[in-house]
């Protein structure tokens, strides 16, 4: 037996006279109408719509009912952890054996937050082993696997063997799902994205926790973000989320803890690929921003705690220079080089402060969709994007600039993107007196 196996649990073949029993017990219209009337979905009703959905028995606009009925009406705490290990059960289960405690950690999204990079490497150097298997970005998130891709001759597509091999001898890494996990949710997710279904709350956490839970780490710590550039843009609703999140771990026998965190400013100074890279290594060799190192910290803490590693300060392994070497280590498991030049781009152009005074906001969601303007993100998930495109914060909330001085800096290779980025940007930040302060760390949940 392998020292990896994939499992495929609950699988029931279409074919089985066992299943076609069961399977003639529901129908689709039945289970729309169940929640359109606001009652409760039963287990089985839950188990057999997913698995018809993957198999293609219950068709799009089908689905797409049961969702706006979920959406409009909601589902308990005991639907929502059944609908969740439906869709873990739709496919492939990741059966991770190591020496070392497993913990993934999983944010929700943001502008800058390249956290994942410092973060896995200062984790695994502190003794435990960290399977983060990540996305890409869509619209002005960016995603973990475009930011990496930055670096010559990385690769995001790892075997199984492979993922085992490099989880022994690094203790860390940063790659590509595979199809086979949870095949219901990539269904649904890009079914939710074209009918207007994206904000419920249970399906977004039962989207995030299946695939979470069939990469098979034993504990997870979850950075759910507020404020502009984050999917919550209030600390309550992203509340909510963290609770939603929490719960379902904890019915699955997940170690779990959710850090609320703000996302009203982009994190660091680096929003794009290539920009976000080297500001994660300027981390990991003991410089870069105070809020990415601060957020970096905190979230280890967290995860070696879930781990039972908690006599383990990660602010002295970082600054010992330990992660930095995972670090490089990591990079190079997947055939990247940690020392080549990172991508240029071939255009620049510099906002200047209009006037002197205090930077007293910096908008998030402005600066991402910028740096997605300039070729950072994409529009579809097929898009190519630019390494070298992204901003670069020369100042943030907080900091005091003089009229002329660099305030925001724009990479792009196509010069005719730079008018689009700059129209989203004309309001991206004020000038006055003084700037209020601003706590990253919002609230946490266990």
């Amino acid at each position: 037996m392998p020292a990896t196996a994939w499992r495929w649990p609950g699988r029931r073949s279409s074919r089985s006279c066992c299943w076609a029993s069961v399977s003639s017990m529901f129908n689709a219209v039945d289970v729309i109408r169940t929640k359109r009337d606001g009652a409760v979905l039963s287990d089985g009703q839950i188990d057999w719509v997913i698995d018809a959905y993957t198999r293609g028995d219950v068709a799009d606009e089908q689905m797409s009912a049961l969702a706006m009925a979920v959406f409009l009406n909601g589902m308990t705490a005991a639907e929502t952890a059944r609908w969740t290990a439906a869709m873990v059960n739709s496919g492939e289960r990741l059966d991770l054996h190591v020496d070392r405690p497993t913990v993934d950690k999983h944010s929700t999204g943001g502008v800058g937050d390249k956290i994942t990079l410092p973060l896995a490497p200062l984790v695994a150097a502190c003794g435990a082993a960290v399977p983060q298997l990540s996305g890409r970005g869509l619209g002005h998130t960016g995603g973990t696997l475009d930011k990496l891709e930055s670096i010559p001759g990385w690769r995001a597509q790892l075997s199984t063997d492979e993922i085992q091999r490099q989880l022994s001898s690094v203790g860390a890494v940063v790659c590509a799902a595979t199809t086979g996990l949870a095949p219901a949710d990539r269904k649904l997710y890009a079914l939710r994205d074209v009918t207007g279904t994206v904000e419920s709350i249970p399906l977004i956490a039962s989207s995030i926790m299946s695939k979470k839970i069939a990469e098979g780490a034993s504990s997870l710590v979850l950075d759910v973000k507020a404020g502009s550039g984050a999917f919550m843009k209030s600390t309550s609703d992203a509340r909510a989320l963290a609770e939603a999140l929490v719960s379902i771990g904890k019915e699955h026998g997940l170690g779990i803890a959710a850090l609320i965190t703000d996302m009203s400013v982009p994190l660091g100074a680096a929003v794009g690929n290539a920009v976000e890279v080297a500001e994660s290594v300027a981390v990991l060799q003991g410089g870069g921003p105070a809020d990415v190192v601060s957020l970096t910290v905190s979230l280890a803490r967290e995860m070696l705690s879930l781990a039972g590693l908690s006599d383990v300060d990660p602010a002295e392994v970082l600054a010992s220079g330990a992660a930095y070497e995972t670090w490089c280590r990591m990079i190079a498991a997947q055939g990247g080089d940690p020392d080549a030049p990172l991508p240029k781009p071939k255009h620049v152009h510099v906002v200047s402060a209009p006037s002197s005074g205090v930077l007293t906001s910096l908008d998030a969601y402005a600066v991402g969709v910028a740096a997605w303007r300039l070729g950072a993100g994409r529009t579809r998930k097929e898009d190519p994007v630019q390494h070298a495109a992204g901003i670069l914060c020369h100042a943030k909330p907080g900091d005091r600039v003089s009229a002329g001085d660099p305030v925001l800096e724009l990479h792009t290779d196509t010069p005719e993107l730079v008018e689009p980025a700059l129209a989203v940007l004309t309001d991206a930040f004020e000038i006055g007196a003084a700037a209020p302060e601003r706590k990253i760390l919002l609230d946490t949940v266990r």
